[in-house]
């Protein structure tokens, strides 16, 4: 068996840009990646750190080099390619200048011990796998959120003091995106915890509870669908991206598999909006929400697929705040799943006159 690595390498004293070092590797004895790793840097050395809990990426996931071989190949396929935790932050092949990460830990400093900071930096992963950093460089870091959880629950005198601490910084908790999608192995549990302090600090509204458009209202209207109808257009024609969010909608996926449409896979097809703070952090949704939209038209796609209202409105009503924080105009068309049911079912006339109170017309009909 045989994987293809392609390693990142980068040296901030003499190379202008990063570039992709491929390794073809025969699996014999080698039990982790780590183990994989000694082997390369035995013929040809690069930096990294030779410890099973060494974070980086793998094909766009956050984990450490103590994965095994099995779950590679099992979970990533035998093509992979690896990154540091950040490129931006990166010197020296996969080693990373970590200052951002470490300089949070100040925040605490008067509530924390040895060991917590100990644990603090042991959870770098955290703080570098949030794709908030991608749009905000100051965000205080999911690592420091679970940190203030843990001296909560520690020492519960603390927690209105700490919890002060948290809602005065700039780049708060209100910037937090969810992890759940990023990491490898993801303990479900660490959501949680920074959920309690959201909800300690009063900062959560009920998604249907928003109002998603800016810049102007939306008269869309959906209309059921059945779906166990024949489908009577396949979409033969026609490129398809699909963004879900935190979880698949296993209908809209279905129905997908089912269609002649090319399917543009997105990278950011699961990255998290962070709806539940909208009300208190638009730009950082839209900023997120214009990402996933230009990746997908200019990956190539006619349409964008979306299972959520709420969404839909976000994507389709708000075309002029989209386009200022990217400085693009955002034009391409947005589709719910309902439309699409319909569509693909032949029910045209039952969708017709919603269809063009898109903000972008579909001009499917």
């Amino acid at each position: 068996m045989k994987l293809e690595l392609s390693i990142f390498r980068f040296d901030a004293k003499s190379d202008y840009l990063p570039y992709y070092k491929k390794h073809f590797i025969k699996i014999k004895e080698q039990k982790t990646l780590l183990d994989i790793f000694k082997q390369i840097n035995i013929d040809e050395p690069f930096s990294f750190e030779a410890s099973n809990d060494f974070s980086l990426v793998i094909n766009g996931l956050y984990t450490k080099l103590s994965i095994t071989i099995e779950e590679l190949i099992n979970h990533f396929g035998k093509d992979l390619t690896i990154e540091p935790l950040s490129i931006r932050r990166a010197y020296k092949d996969l080693l990373i200048d970590e200052e951002d990460f470490k300089s949070k830990l100040e925040l605490l400093k008067e509530f924390t011990n040895e060991e917590d900071k100990k644990e603090y930096l042991s959870n770098k992963l955290y703080f570098y796998a949030s794709n908030t950093l991608n749009f905000q460089y100051d965000y205080i870091g999911d690592a420091l959120l679970l940190l203030a959880h843990k001296l909560i629950e520690r020492e519960p005198k603390n927690k209105e003091a700490i919890l002060e601490i948290i809602a005065n910084e700039e780049n708060s908790i209100e910037f937090h995106t969810s992890l759940e999608n990023r990491i490898y192995n993801f303990d479900k549990s660490i959501e949680e915890k920074i959920r309690q302090i959201k909800e300690s600090l009063s900062l959560i509204k009920e998604i249907k509870e928003q109002n998603f458009c800016l810049d102007k209202n939306s008269n869309v209207k959906f209309f059921d669908y059945d779906k166990t109808l024949l489908i009577k257009h396949d979409f033969n024609d026609f490129n398809l991206a699909y963004y879900y969010g935190n979880k698949i909608d296993e209908e809209t996926n279905n129905l997908l598999n089912k269609l002649c449409a090319k399917k543009i896979t997105l990278e950011n097809k699961d990255v998290d909006l962070n709806l539940e703070t909208f009300h208190l952090n638009p730009n950082l949704t839209i900023r997120i929400a214009a990402s996933i939209m230009l990746e997908a038209f200019d990956g190539g796609a006619d349409l964008l697929i979306v299972d959520n209202e709420e969404v839909f409105k976000l994507f389709d009503s708000n075309r002029e705040s989209l386009s200022k924080v990217v400085g693009r105009e955002v034009i391409i068309p947005v589709l719910h799943k309902s439309e699409l049911f319909n569509l693909a079912q032949g029910e045209h006339d039952k969708i017709r006159d919603s269809l063009k109170k898109h903000e972008i017309d579909p001009e499917i009909i």
